[in-house]
């Protein structure tokens, strides 16, 4: 997709070392309820009467931050943390082991929220027109640019500031001057360090709940074997590319809420983290990102809803964004609503697995895995993707896109109803991998297997190769437009079947040397949408009606059907089919169970 300018190193590293993010362990979760201790048990209780820092965070005698537990903490110790808002930064740099991990749970029910957002009750009210108020305001965030913003440049001057007000809750929308304030804006005059609001009900602020964030990180674990249950965070002042939440490797965060953050609700980096039946939702950029978070586990877990600050989709944005991850595995969880991609992968990725999500209404492509290598993703729903028309994304609008990301194998997905189903984006594109940081590698779509998918109801293919490359190489030999005066380039070396040149391009390819192999999946198309379309629209591309054609021309879609796809109802997710269903027959269907979704087949009443 179309990128700021930005080295990519720069992006990767900010997701990876910059960007801290949220770790977890991969090993046995916490246990329902209580859990079991081998070490002490503190007590955390903000609205305890007598709660205290110089408490010994017994029961009867709490301490009244995290913060304060966090420096009491040894391996096997557990943290119950009561009701409470608790505007606080909390550092973890104790250590805990496989065998005795430090925990940080809330208490039984209770609603444990942790904010970067500060409560403000010293406000003066303006003069002039509406009921303007303001207030000192001392912070300074992204202190090294002129403007405090990033990404930088005229068109983010305020999507790439930090700051955010909060009035019972509700957002307000930031200006950068005082003469553009409105009802339900905020202005921060950097001259005076003040900050002025103005309630969208034109109201005074008297008996109402104003939070200003002013932390840009909620919770880093710079520990090992740091668990995190059952608390909610949100409202940080973090800039783009950086995580509100930051927890390195061997740790897991289980039934936490991550929401309203400026940009990222937390990073992932570092091994064998896992995070379960945790929500992403809400946030200024991205749900979470994850940089070299090799063995990663997120399982179960809710993204919807992030971008609302409208950061620039094909630089970073959307649901999440995985950088550089060897054995990641992404499942069970529901991807939905998010404005950009629902799953991206871009640069280095190696192995990583995606199964058994729900994919759904997400603005972009509902995957994309971008110069990367060896993605297996299989038994995914993946419905109403791709309908923003965002500048620059073509080849990324679809269920699943693979840009330029050899050897992967996409089988037993349902991409229905999408604007297109599986994609192929190819462009000229090189990638540093994991084990080798400092060298850009050309990279390409080969060795791919898109078999037993379902490819029903998109409206402008089902399946489509967005191949923008001269060199013809999607094309068979005798199908091949390559310019007359292309250069003759000799060959070094051999990949497989295909020759590299010394820069490590490839040379002299033909369409079966790529390797693309599609085969048994089922079509469906509604009247007037297309079946299959290959090259770039504006450049040699042909459309084809029947898949006859496709396997005269290409030699692709072995075995591959057109067949009505029949199933109960788009609307309600609910996608059992008859016991006939060709999508049995040909082994087409998600095996195991989807999240949101309504999997099987119908009985013989049809319910």
């Amino acid at each position: 997709m179309q990128q700021l300018t930005q080295s990519r190193n720069t992006r990767w590293a900010a997701l990876g070392c910059v960007a801290v993010p949220l770790f977890l362990h991969r090993g046995g979760g916490s246990a329902e309820g209580q859990p079991k201790t081998s070490g002490k048990t503190y007590v955390v209780a903000q609205l305890q009467s007598g709660a205290s820092d110089d408490n010994p965070g017994t029961s009867d005698k709490p301490f009244k931050t995290i913060s304060r537990a966090a420096k009491e903490v040894k391996p096997g110790d557990t943290v119950l943390v009561r009701n409470g808002v608790y505007r606080e930064r909390v550092l973890v740099e104790t250590s805990g082991t496989k065998e005795k991990p430090i925990r940080f749970q809330a208490d039984m029910a209770a609603n444990v929220i942790v904010t970067g957002a500060d409560g403000i009750s010293d406000w003066k009210k303006e003069e002039g027109p509406g009921n303007i108020f303001s207030t000192p305001w001392t912070h300074v965030f992204l202190g090294w640019s002129k403007d405090n913003i990033h990404p930088d440049g005229e068109p983010y001057m305020t999507i790439g500031r930090v700051e955010q007000v909060f009035i019972k809750g509700y957002p307000l929308h930031q200006v950068l001057r005082r003469d553009q304030m409105s009802r339900g804006t905020f202005c921060v005059d950097k001259e005076n360090k003040r900050l002025y609001v103005w309630n969208a009900q034109d109201s005074d602020l008297k008996g109402l709940l104003v939070e200003a964030s002013t932390r840009p990180v909620l919770w880093e674990s710079k520990g090992e074997h740091v668990h995190v249950r059952g608390i909610r965070f949100r409202y940080a002042a973090n800039p783009a590319q950086s995580g509100a939440a930051i927890f390195r490797k061997n740790s897991t965060a289980e039934d936490c809420v991550f929401e309203r953050m400026n940009s990222s609700g937390a990073s992932l980096v570092g091994e064998n983290i896992v995070i379960r039946r945790c929500v992403f939702q809400d946030n200024g950029q991205l749900g979470f990102s994850a940089g070299q978070a090799h063995n990663l586990l997120f399982s179960e877990c809710v993204v919807r809803n992030n971008n609302i600050k409208e950061y620039p989709r094909g630089w970073e944005a959307g649901g999440d964004k995985l950088c550089l991850c060897r054995g990641a595995v992404i499942e069970k969880s529901q991807f939905l609503d998010n404005r950009g991609v629902g799953i991206w992968f871009d640069i280095g990725n190696e192995n990583c697995v995606i199964r058994n999500c729900l994919i759904a209404n997400n603005e972009d492509a509902g995957i994309f895995y971008e110069i990367s290598y060896s993605l297996h993703a299989h038994d995914n729903v993946i419905i109403g993707n791709g309908f923003a028309t965002t500048p620059g994304a073509w080849g990324a609008d679809g269920a699943i896109a693979l840009s330029s990301s050899p050897n992967c194998i996409i089988e037993r997905n349902l991409m229905i109803g999408n604007k297109e189903g599986f994609q192929f984006r190819e462009q000229g594109r090189t990638t540093v991998t994991v084990d080798d940081l400092k060298t850009e590698r050309p990279v390409w779509n080969h060795d791919q297997t898109i078999r037993n998918n379902v490819l029903a109801y998109n409206r402008d293919a089902q399946t489509w190769g967005w191949f923008d490359v001269l060199d013809e190489r999607h094309w068979p030999l005798p199908l091949q437009k390559k310019p007359a005066d292309s250069p003759k380039i000799e060959a070094k070396g051999k990949l497989g079947a295909m020759d590299r040149d010394a820069n490590g391009w490839p040379v002299n390819l033909t369409l079966d040397k790529m390797n693309l192999r599609f085969s048994n999946n089922l079509y469906s198309t509604a009247e007037a949408q297309p079946l299959f379309s290959w090259g770039c629209a504006w450049r040699h591309n042909e459309r084809y009606t029947t898949l006859d054609a496709v396997r005269a021309a290409l030699n692709l879609e072995q075995g591959s059907q057109v067949e009505p796809f029949v199933f109960n109802d788009y609307l309600t997710r609910d996608f059992r089919v008859p016991a006939n269903s060709p999508a049995l027959k040909m082994k087409c269907y998600p095996q195991g169970e989807v999240p949101g979704v309504r999997l099987g087949v119908m009985s013989k009443s049809g319910r």
